[in-house]
Order: structure tokens, then sequence, then C-alpha cells
């Protein structure tokens, strides 16, 4: 493990008109899938890439399949965007149908667990809908002493699906930048990491990638993303490896984020990516650093 300093001189010039707000591609769970599939090949955690793969093909299905819910009243959003808020903040927002897809998922991915597996999954299934409700508002709320590890990835993936229908329904003219802007401008969600993407206006660009909805809005680079501090930020990979994936360490607030370079391999993945690093994850504890983001892919709860 090495680390590399970057001082703010060298932050991407922001020249031109920065696509501030990256809305999610109709395709985003399917390149997900594929991407944990590439990743499980002769990984220490292949079993469970191929889980988080299975689930992800699953997600697509449901995104395919059409929205689910309504989208606030054209007056809320604009109200949003007047007062920087995040017009998709799960606090008050319907969600209609959404048990009924963490209870498809969970079938769907039933198939790929071992007995145990299966039968960690049957309170979801048996679940009744003021228990479900209790656990996505553990999620939501980052209440890892209290959710469910074992059902929440699919809990977790049930409100990614939701979520992302929606986001992709906006305009991106009518968000507006988040008041903080270590939480997504749509949803006011954590990110669970961040990438640097590759190709046009958005070529060399880091952005942070929201754990629920799938939207990605812009921060520039060697700045924290928790605290905006500019000064000694540091950045840790694994010893021998490719750093396609990099641990972004801020001196002030003692966090890291993970940051996910497509330059070094176009065809990673902000969540695929970071839950196959885990590995960085450990060292980076050994370190004191406390990891901004969260993956609601793998959940280190009590069950």
């Amino acid at each position: 493990m090495t680390t590399t300093l970057m001082q703010p001189g060298q932050i991407e010039a922001a020249a031109g008109n920065i696509p501030e707000l990256r809305l999610p591609p109709a395709d985003v769970f399917r390149v997900r899938a594929r991407r944990f599939e590439q990743l499980a090949d002769g990984h220490a955690m292949a079993d469970y890439l191929r889980f988080a793969a299975g689930l992800a093909h699953a997600q697509q299905g449901l995104l395919d399949a059409g929205p689910a819910g309504e989208l606030p009243a054209p007056g809320r959003i604009e109200q949003c965007r007047e007062h920087g808020m995040p017009p998709l903040a799960p606090a008050g927002l319907a969600r209609p149908a959404w048990h009924d897809t963490a209870r498809a998922l969970a079938r769907s991915v039933q198939p790929l667990l071992t007995p145990a597996g299966r039968s960690a999954l049957q309170p979801l299934l048996d679940g009744q809908a003021a228990w479900l409700d209790e656990q996505a508002a553990y999620l939501f709320d980052n209440d890892l002493e209290h959710v469910d590890a074992a059902v929440a990835p699919v809990i977790g993936a049930a409100l990614q699906v939701h979520w992302t229908q929606l986001a992709r329904r906006l305009e991106p003219a009518r968000v507006a930048r988040p008041e903080l802007p270590n939480l997504c401008p749509v949803c006011g969600s954590h990110p669970v990491s961040s990438v640097v993407r590759i190709g046009g206006a958005e070529n060399g660009l880091r952005y942070l990638h929201c754990t629920l909805c799938s939207s990605e809005w812009h921060v520039v680079r060697a700045k924290c993303s928790n605290c905006d501090n500019t000064r000694d930020i540091g950045y840790y990979h694994l010893e021998g490896g490719n750093r396609v994936v990099e641990a972004e360490s801020c001196p002030e607030c003692r966090t890291y984020l993970k940051i996910v370079h497509l330059e070094k391999y176009p065809q990673a993945d902000p969540v695929a990516d970071d839950l196959a690093s885990l590995t960085l994850d450990l060292l980076m504890d050994e370190t004191e650093h406390t990891r901004s983001g969260i993956n609601w892919y793998l959940i280190h709860g009590h069950p």
C-alpha cells in the first residue's frame, strides 16, 4: 500500500459548461451486473459477487418494466429547486409497490443462494409491511446497528429500483446544486463512491455516485467530498494493483471515499468496483479513517 498527495492546484480545469448532474442511464443495473460477473472471475469473493450480479440483473428487469411511482407535483419540484432541496428525498415521498419489488427480487436471487442464504431471506418474504418499512428507514438513516444485514442488500436493491425509476424522469435543470456537496442533489442520500468519467464534456471530471437513486453529481477532484477540505488529500491503493480503485482520504475529517478511474478501465462501475475492493476498506481501517460512503450491496450491520 502506498500513498501519494495532490495539491489544490492540480484540480481539473473547469473550462466550459460542466455537466453538474448525470441522471441514471436506462441500463445502469445491466452494466453493473456485467461488471460484477467480470470481477467475480478468480476473486476471493466470487460467490458473493455472482450473487450481486444476479441481484443487479433482477433490478434491471424490474427497472425495464416501467414506472411504479409518481414524481412529486411540478410545483413541489420547483420549490425544492428554489430552496436547494433534493426533490426525491425519501421523507414524505410515496413508495408504492416497493414491498412487492423487494419480494420479487428475493425470489429471483434465491436459486443463487445456499440453503442458509435462502433461509436468511425468509423474513423478507414473510415480513409485514411495517417491518419492511422499518428496515427501509434504517437504510435511509444509515442506522446499521439495527438493520437486518442479511436482507438489507435485497431491500436496498428494491429501493434503488424505485428511486432510479423516478430519477430517470427528472430534468437535470430542475434539480438544484446541493446545499451539502456530500449528499445527492436528487434524493439527499450519501454516495457509494466517486468516479472519474471519460469522454465528451465529462472527460476527467469526478462525480459522486448516489447509493439510492444512481444519480451522479460533480465535485472537483483533490477535494474532500465529505468536508470540502483541499489540503493534503491522500490517495491509497493496494500494492501491485492496477489502481482502477483508490481510497481518497482527508486528514481533516479523517474520512475516505473510493474513487474509480474509468481512464484506467472504462468498464469499471462505481458500485461493483467499490464492493470488489473490500480489501482496500480493511486496510483503510488500519489508518483510522472512517468510510464516508455506503454500499447497500453489502451491509456490515447486526442481524
